[in-house]
């Protein structure tokens, strides 16, 4: 049983008040002590119409039978004793509202439309966030030894019609060589000089923080937000937070360090270990010279690549400073799948460089060096990309897709022990499913191992 429940934040504050529309609240079903109200089920059905699904009648059981089964979760865990620490509610927390805040365009919109802070958003939800993770730590407890054989695997696909194998969209696989230039002591202090002198036109001739942060910040997650950033103790880097502790409400901090670059720091507001603040980072960048430098060097290698004078795994060893491939011949994994294997739709989205690159290459065509942006650690080099393989779009099968059919069959096996399980716990639980979702068809016997 899938539980789409918990995973979106829109779900918990998309509710029926948000939306204008008034339901008075019941209970439609309880398990154990945990009481599903027809304001949970509400929230679910206008997330699903958000999604562009037909409001249905049966849509409805369908809802309630995954809230039930949540419900199931979470009892069990509270009598196995399992837990999760405030700091995974916090970062699960801060993550979903982060989603939130993309989609409307920023945090205070977001507080806007709700009618509500961020922090109180915060208080409210907790709990109900403490309740989601508990429910998939148990889920993960009942499914963890699952395992399947390769004789599993292939008893699972022979058993699918050919005409319900799914369409697989092309894959291709691929190699690099980067090489970033290096940042020298010069170039750090560039970057120091420069938000030092920033934080003298905030603090000494009286600019605004938050102007200042959406014209010079480096930070693409917070810029558009005049630098914003709300969190918890224990989310951010080290010496980002005790930072921000040792801050007063509109203090300024001097430059500090982090990994990502310098940073000065504003306190807006603290409760606790919740806060708010404004930031400023600068992430030093090498002199114009050096990225001249990095892709003359990266054109040799070009050269004696196509001339055979080096094989692609020794350039890789002599060329490439890029730590995430430099030691794996240069493969670059697919962050969504952790396989080698892109599907052309997930490459476009995360890799679109390489999408444009490498879209009328061949196996073992390689690329002449590019400007490349590595957009999760934000710096700049020079890259070559050779392309491994591409499979042609096609139905599945056990050569081409193993990896993929596996999983089915892991999921559906899985399916099976959550089924089994449910069964096991229904006739120990109390259970009570009210007027009218006792007139639904659900797909495990809840109804019928009520207790009066």
């Amino acid at each position: 049983m899938k539980l789409l429940y918990i995973t979106s934040l829109f779900v918990l504050l998309g509710s029926s008040g948000a939306f204008g529309q008034k339901v008075i609240d019941q209970v439609a079903a309880q398990v154990g002590e945990n009481a599903i109200l027809l304001s949970d089920i509400q929230a679910q059905k206008i997330q699903a119409a958000q999604a562009g699904m037909t409001l249905t009648p049966e849509l409805d059981c369908n809802i309630l039978e995954e809230l039930l089964y949540q419900s199931l979760l979470i009892n069990q865990a509270k009598l196995d004793s399992l837990s999760v620490t405030p700091q995974q509610v916090d970062a699960e927390m801060e993550s979903r509202i982060r989603v939130i805040e993309d989609q409307i365009g920023g945090r205070d919109k977001m507080e806007a439309f709700y009618g509500q802070t961020i922090g109180q958003i915060k208080d409210k939800f907790r709990s109900v966030i403490y309740d989601q993770l508990l429910a998939q730590e148990m889920e993960r407890t009942i499914t963890a030894d699952v395992q399947v054989t390769p004789r599993e695997v292939e008893t699972f696909y022979r058993g699918i019609p050919v005409d319900s194998l799914p369409l697989i969209n092309m894959q291709m696989s691929f190699q690099q060589i980067v090489l970033y230039p290096e940042i020298t002591f010069e170039d750090r202090k560039r970057a120091f000089n420069f938000l030092e002198g920033i934080r003298k036109d905030i603090v000494n001739n009286g600019k605004s923080f938050a102007t200042q942060a959406r014209i010079h910040s480096m930070d693409p997650g917070s810029k558009g937000d005049g630098g914003t950033v709300s969190a918890s103790k224990g989310m951010m880097v080290k010496p980002f937070e005790s930072t921000v502790f040792s801050l007063s409400p509109g203090q300024v901090s001097d430059v500090f360090e982090t990994e990502y670059g310098y940073h000065i720091v504003m306190l807006e507001d603290r409760k606790g270990d919740d806060y708010t603040c404004r930031h400023i980072l600068i992430t030093p960048e090498f002199a114009s010279n050096s990225i001249e430098e990095a892709a003359y060097r990266m054109d040799s290698c070009y050269q004696r690549l196509k001339a055979n004078e080096i094989t692609w795994e020794e350039a890789v060893l002599e060329y490439s400073n890029d730590e995430a491939t430099r030691m794996n011949k240069g493969i670059i994994t697919n962050p969504m799948t952790g396989e080698q294997l892109w599907d052309s739709k997930d490459l476009n989205e995360i890799d679109q460089q390489i999408y444009l690159l490498t879209n009328t290459m061949e196996p073992g065509d390689i690329s002449q060096p590019n400007l490349y942006t590595n957009m999760f650690e934000r710096k700049q080099g020079i890259r070559i990309a050779r392309m491994m393989s591409k499979r042609d779009p096609h139905r599945a099968n056990l050569t081409d897709d193993y990896s993929l059919i596996q999983r089915a069959a892991e999921g559906e096996k899985k399916q099976k022990i959550i089924d089994k399980w449910i069964l096991s716990k229904i006739g120990s639980t109390y259970i009570r499913i009210n007027s009218p979702y006792d007139e639904c068809s659900f797909r495990n016997p809840w109804i019928k191992k009520q207790n009066y």
